[in-house]
């Protein structure tokens, strides 16, 4: 008897495994312009609990498509992988002339969910949510974290993300971040800038500035949104868009998360379409037996339908990369939409499933102005073809 049932065991087992590894890809519209009567909705962020909640948060541009809109933060929850959508939130409401912008949530290991924003790219404010997004604490000003890299850096916008930041195994917060000090007869310039990380060590009640990672310079003018990952030793890289002509993205890594950062240099495995991208790990060699690092970004340097255009490369063929040497190279690649795309910020469930939240489509025949930000929902299995499973 005993032996029968270590056999329907078994059994139950294979069946199990071979549904959770079939191949699994889908996606859902969360945010869309014309639904709200935005001029766009733009600029995607997104993380998941511990309770396995996801929160997806845009920038929804009232008055106009561009960076210096008038524009309300919106959040939705979903509690069942994605599938579903609570109604929209505004979760800081728009100042006329004065963007509110780049959202970055991070979430903490005792659950609390800790969001950063911006106001007209001059003030910075927090805010905390610790029931799993259904409510959030008052805003709290913590420019002055910023203010003290004005010793080093005159500084006249700053931001962070868009996207999700992340805390270390030692309890860390990280949140890489970029700086500008503009050319005063250009109205709400981004250039020239520096990039550099902020962080807490008690879990972001006080903030504090980390070292300057990159400065603008002649071979990778214009650092500007950055994102963070941790490496299984414990060191951080950090994946840095830039301007360069070469049209590779960059990075660097700190022992720390906030010091000593290597020289930046080029990943010849990433093409830069000078846009954001997301970076997230997907499993660790200690955890579950290979380490997994995604990447995503638009690939159009791989468009086959040759829509490149040589003055600007455009933002399209959103690709998912996989890498199994902690971000040196990425041998496996798949399309996620081989359409307009942009912006997009990518995170993981503890049971290995993938979601990337991205900008799809476009408005007003610009190439960089989006109509919807969508959720990709997918697994292992799908990205490498079957060849490899969580």
């Amino acid at each position: 008897m005993k032996k029968i049932g270590l056999i329907l065991g078994a059994a139950f087992l294979v069946v199990f495994n071979s549904r959770a590894q079939a191949p699994l890809f889908d996606t859902v519209t969360v945010f869309n312009s014309d639904r709200y009567g935005y001029a766009s909705t733009r600029d995607p962020a997104i993380c998941i609990t511990p309770k396995g909640t996801l929160l997806a948060f845009c920038e929804a541009r009232a008055d106009g498509p561009g960076d210096w809109a008038s524009i309300d933060l919106l959040m939705r929850r979903s509690t069942d992988g994605g599938r579903t959508w609570n109604d929209t939130v505004v979760i800081a409401g728009r100042e006329t002339g004065r963007p509110t912008s780049n959202l970055t949530p991070l979430v903490g290991k005792d659950g609390a969910i800790h969001l950063l924003y911006y106001r007209n790219y001059a003030r910075s404010y927090e805010i905390v949510s610790r029931d799993d997004g259904l409510s959030w604490t008052p805003p709290v000003d913590i420019t002055y974290v910023f203010d003290q890299f004005k010793e080093e850096y005159n500084w006249k916008v700053i931001a962070s993300g868009p996207g999700h930041a992340i805390q270390l195994n030692n309890g860390r917060l990280i949140v890489p971040t970029w700086l500008c000090n503009p050319d005063p007869k250009i109205k709400g310039g981004h250039r020239p800038s520096c990039v550099a990380s902020i962080y807490s060590d008690d879990h972001g009640r006080t903030w504090k500035r980390g070292a300057i990672i990159m400065n603008t310079s002649e071979e990778s003018p214009n650092p500007s949104e950055i994102h963070a990952i941790e490496l299984e030793d414990g060191r951080v890289m950090v994946d840095i868009r830039n301007e360069s002509s070469r049209h590779r993205r960059m990075y660097s890594i700190s022992p720390d998360g906030y010091s000593h950062w290597s020289k930046p240099v080029f990943n010849e495995s990433l093409f830069e379409p000078i846009c954001n991208a997301s970076i997230e790990r997907l499993s660790t060699k200690k955890k579950n037996g290979k380490s997994r690092i995604l990447f995503c970004n638009p690939d159009s340097e791989a468009d086959t339908a040759g829509r490149r255009d040589p003055s600007h490369f455009k933002r399209v063929n959103l690709t998912l990369r996989l890498s199994y040497d902690e971000g040196k190279t990425y041998p496996v690649s798949k399309v996620i939409d081989p359409g307009r795309s942009g912006y997009c910020d990518v995170v993981t469930g503890k049971d290995g499933m993938i979601y990337v939240f991205y900008e799809q489509g476009e408005r007003f025949n610009s190439g960089t102005v989006p109509n919807s930000v969508v959720l990709a929902r997918l697994n292992l299995a799908w990205l490498s073809d079957g060849k490899d499973h969580f």
